[in-house]
């Protein structure tokens, strides 16, 4: 028998792929047949050996993801306008409207999630019960076709009494007994008419219930609450959503065996919207135990194969990468590695089991549970340079995301299979993103760049019963204009270049978007927190900084200076380097030179949500930071200007 005829009887049901025993044959090319060779029974058995180890490296090796669509034109012009793009994945201009088709609800998702898998523990906690409690509560919303209104835990009083009032709130779910009476604090006031139901998550006293029925409000225990009678309402509406019926060739799925840590607010939308896809698929969501400092404590614990995170977390990594290797050999072997796994991930290879995961890796992969199969990363733009790095080192996926809560979390999304770095991705099935001009900044969609604005079935319809901003914030053909300023590349894919919000210009007409600038000086090793102050009556920018404390002193030390991380924040040498330091890392990023700080003051509290200089979601209070610190910028802009 030929060695090639017994390649051509290769079967994929036989154990190599077509594909593989095309390449194998491709290996051994024009072979003439066996019986006309003079072989000995040695030459024979080592040919025959030589042919099974081939077919048993290709049966055996790493093989690529195969993305679902040509990478080099991951969006398309819609109706012939290149500023204005859809998704590749799309046959036609029609949006997709759901991504299953007996899935159109919150509550339906949450159904099919029970129906793919037999058994399976959805949620798990590590220590309080008010977790899994709020997902129950927000799913028995759904069930029942309720609006669901999340209120922050840090709202004050007054913010509190104006949406619930705005939203003319009914029926109030809280985990403690002290909201609960704060709650009917207000509506014996008068100042929330509309309250009649609170729902508390643990038992309450008598006089808690006493004290609600003088009021008119019927004060119940979550375990209380009684199934739907047969003359209740028993139909869910079906509203358009996200998701539906999806016919593209995919090369990434959630499966029943994935686990989600969860440990963003329950009521920020890239948070609700991770859990629905979670339950959707059957997968698994473990809580955090409320403490962010313990968090890897407790990513250890779960080992989670999903991770969503922020990019300042992934810049946190990285750093601590990268200080932990001193020396100059150690150094370089930990970049040789990289470039060798950066290599695999070029042809589209991702993995955890190569030497170099055995070798230099495996370490960093068990910090953050050893078992992760791919991260999300989202909210802010991260360094190209962060993100090759820790796809390379992590050896799981990692996609970048870009969308805010007006559009329900996500508007684009980097493609499976491209592990390009430096955009966010082509849009998504069910959303359409153009360019529109910025003249003021020089922006123009002709040029591939403008202001991102959103349409589709996944745009909000405007804020509740604010006609004022919903004008602002969404154009008479409903565009959705996010404050982001984006750029089209060649391959379809967007960039976020500038920030539209919060500009402002300097005495000299420069425009700022101190925002954009923040991200850029987070890259600076001894930066944990910055913000970035100007005024249009001063020529150039200042900034509070919040040294990393875990860092700080040794950053310190490598350069002479000694001290206590309150002392070093006073010491005017140390001012100095950090400020050279993001003076450096700004130019390497190509920030121009009006758009340096060039003051700062080093404060040694982190801007917080307890302190009132973070919302909950993490994003600067811009307007309470500069009230905050008022006294020093007055101080830096009091000097000799620069």
């Amino acid at each position: 028998m030929q060695l090639q005829e017994w390649l051509r009887s290769l079967r994929p049901s036989g154990g190599l792929r077509l594909l593989e025993a095309e390449e194998l044959r491709s290996l051994l090319p024009a072979l003439p047949s066996l019986s006309s060779l003079s072989l000995s029974s040695s030459s024979l058995l080592g040919l025959g050996a030589l042919a099974s180890l081939t077919a048993y490296w290709l049966v055996t090796r790493p093989r690529p993801i195969r993305p679902p669509c040509d990478l080099h034109a991951q969006s398309i012009p819609v109706q012939g306008d290149p500023s204005c793009r859809r998704s590749a994945l799309l046959n036609d201009e029609t949006l997709l409207d759901f991504y299953y088709e007996d899935t159109r609800t919150a509550y339906d998702m949450f159904q099919r999630g029970l129906r793919v898998i037999e058994f399976c523990a959805c949620v798990r906690s590590f220590v309080s019960p008010c977790w899994l409690q709020w997902v129950i509560a927000e799913l028995a919303c759904y069930t029942f076709s309720m609006a669901v209104v999340p209120l922050y835990d840090t709202l004050g009083l007054e913010a509190m009494v104006h949406i619930l009032n705005l939203a003319e709130i009914s029926l109030v779910i809280c985990d403690r007994e002290e909201k609960a009476q704060s709650l009917l604090d207000n509506k014996e006031k008068g100042v929330t008419p509309k309250l009649s139901c609170l729902v508390l998550f643990n038992p309450f006293s008598v006089l808690l219930a006493e004290r609600g029925k003088k009021c008119s409000v019927e004060i119940l225990q979550l375990a209380e609450i009684m199934p739907p009678r047969p003359e209740d309402l028993a139909v869910v509406c079906f509203t358009s959503g996200t998701t539906g019926t999806h016919t593209y060739p995919g090369s990434f799925v959630i499966r029943q065996e994935d686990v989600s840590i969860s440990y963003l607010p329950l009521a920020h939308m890239f948070e609700r919207m991770i859990q629905v896809s979670m339950f959707c698929h059957g997968a698994r969501v473990g809580f955090y135990q409320g403490d962010i400092s313990l968090l890897m404590d407790d990513i250890k614990t779960l080992r989670p194969t999903f991770f969503p995170v922020v990019p300042r977390l992934l810049n946190r990594i990285y750093d601590k990468i990268m200080g932990s290797v001193t020396s100059p050999l150690r150094r370089a072997v930990l970049h040789y590695a990289v470039r060798r796994k950066q290599a695999e991930l070029s042809s589209g290879v991702v993995r955890n089991n190569s030497l170099w995961d055995r070798l230099l890796f495996n370490k960093i992969q068990a910090s953050l549970g050893g078992n992760l199969r791919f991260i999300l990363t989202a909210s802010a733009p991260i360094s190209p340079t962060v993100l090759s790095f820790l796809r390379a080192t992590l050896g799981c996926l990692i996609f970048e995301g870009y969308g805010q809560t007006e559009c329900t979390a996500g508007c684009t999304f980097s493609m499976p299979g491209d592990w390009t770095a430096g955009h966010v991705g082509a849009p998504l099935p069910c959303a359409v993103v153009k360019l529109a001009d910025i003249p003021d900044m020089n922006y123009y969609a002709k040029n591939g760049q403008g202001e991102i604005c959103i349409s589709g079935h996944s745009v909000f319809r405007g804020y509740l019963r604010d006609e004022a901003r919903t004008a602002e914030a969404l154009d008479s053909e409903g565009w959705l204009h996010t404050g982001d300023v984006g750029q089209w590349l060649p391959n379809g894919t967007l960039r976020i270049i500038d920030r539209k919000k919060h500009i402002f210009k300097l005495s000299q007409g420069e425009y700022i978007a101190p925002e954009k600038i923040e991200n850029v000086y987070m890259r600076s090793v001894p930066v944990l927190q910055v913000f970035v102050h100007g005024d249009s009556l001063q020529s150039y920018l200042i900034g509070i900084v919040v040294p990393d404390p875990e860092v700080f002193a040794e950053w310190a030390r490598e350069r002479g200076i000694v001290g206590s991380y309150e002392e070093l924040c006073q010491n005017p040498d140390v001012k100095k380097a950090v400020l050279e330091d993001m003076t450096a890392v700004g130019k390497e990023a190509g920030l121009k030179s009006f758009e340096q700080v060039k003051d700062l003051h080093l404060h040694p509290e982190m801007f917080s949500v307890s302190n009132g200089l973070l919302t909950p979601t993490l994003k600067s209070r811009r307007a309470d930071i500069r009230r905050f610190f008022h006294q020093q910028i007055s101080h830096m802009y009091s000097k000799t200007p620069i």
